[in-house]
């Protein structure tokens, strides 16, 4: 017993011993880029940091050295970590570099506690350049001429992206030009201010695009959307004629491209619907519609719909209507209240045919007789958009046909 006490007190005791333990040694970050021979990031590969531990001593002698960190590179060439303060040389391997030996390397790199070192390994230097065998400069050279062909072509393409970027703005603002006149000129100017100050802002957007357009198409003729662009803003300034060349020209490039786009192939078939439509050209027209509906069916409604608006705006009533036939069977959702304007569009285009006859209930009297459908679009209409903006002309047209409405509108109180 007095054996196992006193083994006790003896680890008890050792206990109480405080334990040395050393200072925290001071770091600071070590960063930097890897430059590759053709003067791009280098992607791969990693920076060793080797401590100088002793420096070398005389000529042929080496300094002493011991690894403290390896870092990677990420894919933007840079390279980072902490490391204890001192001298450092730093090693850069690729990936498939033995251990034994190195592709680059800087030396006497110093690091001071809680600073960050930068320090770039540049391959690009004449020096490193210099030394290559003559197999790998030839090829370095063939990959500088490379990388700077592609840099020339990335800064046109960033150049044309502007440029369509600022078209679609162009394009944008030509479309509200009537509100942006009301705002300019106020509430007290008449109708025909508005409509010449409309037309000034219209022509000012569309020749703005169309410049940008003919500057890029000439700098880049094998972007297929560069032409369907300037066929819109062609459109926009009625150089119809023109504006089909153009249309033309997008559709051969991009059916010429590896892999031909949908959206441009019916941007351009719808561009020329449009052009041939306002031009009077109403068989071509229809016809350059359904092959915009075929070359991208997502956007079939959207075509045909603009369809019978376009027909609507250049007074062509029975294309508008056969449009609007198209439009809505080419939703496949008959309570789209996005087909609300198409019925709407429809009943106008009907409406023209309709014929006066005797009040059936007041015979000295007359009521309108509305040819086929044109009842039932204008209902149709109401029915989806019974608060829309045409909703008290579609309402009045069936009061004065007799017809009772069948839909929540209620007009407004006068």
């Amino acid at each position: 017993m007095k054996r196992t006490l006193s083994l006790w007190l003896g680890l008890a005791a050792f206990a109480l011993v405080p334990a040395f333990s050393q200072a925290p040694v001071p770091t600071g970050k070590l960063h930097g880029v890897v430059t590759n021979p053709t003067g791009a990031p280098q992607t791969t590969g990693n920076v060793t940091a080797e401590h100088v531990t002793r420096a070398a001593s005389g000529p042929g002698l080496h300094a002493e050295t011991e690894k403290a960190g390896v870092f990677n590179v990420d894919q933007n060439g840079e390279f980072s970590g902490d490391v204890p303060a001192g001298s450092y040389n730093l090693v850069f391997r690729q990936p498939d570099t033995p251990p034994d030996k190195q592709v680059d390397h800087i030396d006497n790199v110093t690091v001071t506690a809680g600073q960050t070192t930068e320090a770039n390994i540049d391959m690009s230097r004449a020096d490193y350049v210099n030394n290559l065998p003559p197999e790998e400069k030839a090829k370095l050279d063939e990959m500088r001429k490379h990388n700077s062909e592609a840099l020339k072509a990335n800064e046109v393409i960033k150049h044309l992206n502007s440029d369509l970027k600022q078209v679609a703005q162009d394009i944008h603002d030509a479309d509200g030009a009537a509100a942006a006149a009301e705002q300019q000129l106020g509430a007290g100017a008449n109708k025909q201010a508005i409509e010449a100050k409309t037309a000034e802002i219209k022509t000012a957007k569309y020749t703005d695009a169309e410049q940008l357009m003919q500057k890029d198409t000439a700098a880049k003729g094998d972007a297929a959307i560069l032409w369907a662009r300037l066929g819109q803003a062609q459109v926009g300034l009625k150089q119809y004629d023109d504006a089909v060349t153009s249309f033309k020209k997008a559709l051969e490039v991009d059916t010429a491209s590896k892999k031909p786009t949908p959206e441009v192939q019916g941007l351009a078939q719808s561009g020329i619907g449009e052009a041939l439509a306002r031009a009077g050209k109403t068989d071509e027209a229809q016809a350059a519609f359904d092959e915009a509906a075929k070359s991208n069916p997502p956007q079939a409604g959207f075509y045909l719909k603009n369809e019978a608006v376009i027909f609507f705006q250049s007074g062509n009533a029975a294309a508008q209507v056969a449009a609007a036939d198209k439009a809505i069977a080419a939703n496949p959702n008959p309570n789209d209240p996005n087909l609300a304007v198409v019925y709407y569009l429809k009943g106008q285009g009907l409406v023209g045919n309709a014929t006066m006859a005797p009040d059936p209930k007041n015979p000295k009297q007359q009521i309108i007789v509305l040819p086929p459908g044109c009842a039932e679009a204008y209902q149709k209409y109401l029915e989806l958009a019974p608060n829309g903006p045409y909703a008290g002309d579609a309402k009045g047209i069936l009061d004065q046909a007799g017809q009772k409405v069948s839909s929540s509108y209620k007009a407004g109180k006068k």
